[in-house]
């Protein structure tokens, strides 16, 4: 509103593209800078387009920060639209984005306990939630984030994640897992093996997490939202859900 009269948002807003990191052959980081700035709740999506070709993805980004970040699985020209374009823009290229975030994979403030599961791209809701969190000084509430791959090369936000729970290791817990250890990409992997939804169950009887006090978040490959929803569910968990699927 200006002046007692509301102005209408733009249609569309135009973003450059200032930043692209290719982690592995399949995912790519990336950082566009919208020509006004972009409200939104740690946790949503935005949704970004390239000559008329809209998609929607997660913002890995926390809402103090200048740029969008986003964190996605580039497919092949056969089977995505979007991301094949992402991967391979020039830096500063011209993208779209629409002026209103959404979603409602967002922090719920009703509970003190979060178990946060994800699979690869799956994390960037929680980096987002949590850069905030800590950013803005809150205490009270605990992080536990489990983080399913294939290849250990796929925990692009390890490095973060770790440095996060050094600082606040009475709030953030991290425990990423490989699905495929005896593979040569994974030969210096130490960490937990197996499929990221195996684990949750044998988590959650180690941390004896309350289901009064504990939501479960799930965000990623549809398969492993049905899996833990499922067994959540039969403990008494309530779930909250985010699914990835294909560009």
């Amino acid at each position: 509103m200006k002046g007692g009269v509301i102005v209408n948002q733009p249609k569309l807003i135009t973003a450059s593209l200032v930043n692209r990191e290719q982690v592995t052959d399949g995912l790519v980081t990336i950082k566009i800078r919208p020509d006004i700035p972009i409200r939104f709740k740690p946790g949503q999506y935005c949704t970004v387009g390239y000559k008329g070709v809209e998609r929607a993805y997660s913002i890995v980004s926390a809402p103090h920060e200048c740029d969008l970040e986003l964190f996605v699985e580039v497919l092949p020209e056969s089977e995505g639209v979007l991301t094949p374009l992402l991967a391979t823009l020039n830096l500063g290229s011209q993208l779209t984005l629409r002026p209103k975030c959404k979603g409602i994979f967002t922090l719920d403030k009703k509970y003190s306990s979060h178990l946060m599961i994800s699979t690869v791209t799956g994390i960037a809701p929680y980096i987002s939630i949590l850069r905030d969190y800590f950013y803005s000084d809150k205490t009270g509430d605990k992080f536990h984030v489990l983080q399913g791959a294939s290849y250990m090369d796929e925990f692009v936000y390890n490095t973060e994640m770790v440095n996060m729970v050094s600082v606040h290791p009475d709030s953030l817990f991290y425990v990423p897992t490989v699905s495929r250890p005896s593979e040569s990409r994974n030969i210096s992997w130490n960490g937990h093996v197996g499929r990221v939804n195996n684990i949750v169950e044998r988590y959650i009887e180690d941390i004896d997490l309350n289901p009064e006090s504990t939501l479960v978040y799930t965000c990623g490959h549809p398969g492993m939202i049905n899996s833990v929803k499922e067994l959540a569910h039969s403990n008494g968990f309530k779930v909250k859900e985010e699914r990835f699927w294909k560009d």
